[in-house]
């Protein structure tokens, strides 16, 4: 385990730097701590969805385990060149995909973020994921990085997208389809 923090406020980051796991300081405006700060936010609405969960809930082991590989691909991210993000993470992740996404009919239609506080925190969340992934592509434009952690990212807001289908679900609630209201007369005549 690396250095412990033992003292929170330090000052050293006033002037618009801050420091990376490797000792080095940056900007606080470079592409690697933006992407380091949405993994970290993605961080905090997966636990705010955990905490609108019954303490019981199915979920929350799933996302549990993802809030810690959240914290060990942030934790690469916060030392170059150091690639430690172990890929069975991935591999578990998509195997909890899967397994999800069988109780699930086929979706026919889009959807529309909500349904219910826990599947409106999910869509959040995976928004945010979708944000975070924006951010590594930039970094990754000027850094080397890890492709395992893009790959992670991108199984994530998938499976978001369906744990917020089966949230939206529960307690016999339903998805909330997307209607297009302003659609061409002879569109909606061709639906009939």
């Amino acid at each position: 385990m690396g250095n412990r923090l033992s003292k929170i406020t330090t000052r050293t980051g006033d002037g618009g730097s801050t420091g990376l796991g490797d000792g080095s300081r940056i900007s606080k405006t470079s592409a690697r701590i933006h992407a380091i700060g949405d993994v970290d936010e993605l961080n905090s609405w997966i636990g705010l969805l955990d905490a609108s969960l019954p303490s019981d809930h199915d979920l929350q082991d799933l996302l549990k385990q993802i809030q810690n590989d959240l914290f060990d691909l942030g934790g690469e991210l916060a030392v170059p060149g150091f690639n430690g993000f172990n890929a069975q993470a991935l591999s578990d992740l998509e195997q909890q995909q899967e397994a999800l996404n069988e109780q699930l009919p086929p979706l026919k239609d889009f959807i529309l973020p909500g349904g219910n506080q826990a599947a409106a925190h999910c869509h959040l969340a995976r928004a945010v994921c979708r944000r975070a992934e924006r951010a590594l592509v930039e970094l990754g434009i000027q850094d080397d990085t890890n492709p395992l952690l893009l790959a992670y990212l991108n199984r994530l807001s998938d499976t978001l997208f369906i744990a917020a289908r089966v949230l939206a679900r529960e307690n016999g609630d339903q998805e909330v389809l997307w209607q297009n209201r302003y659609a061409p007369a002879e569109a909606a005549e061709s639906e009939s």
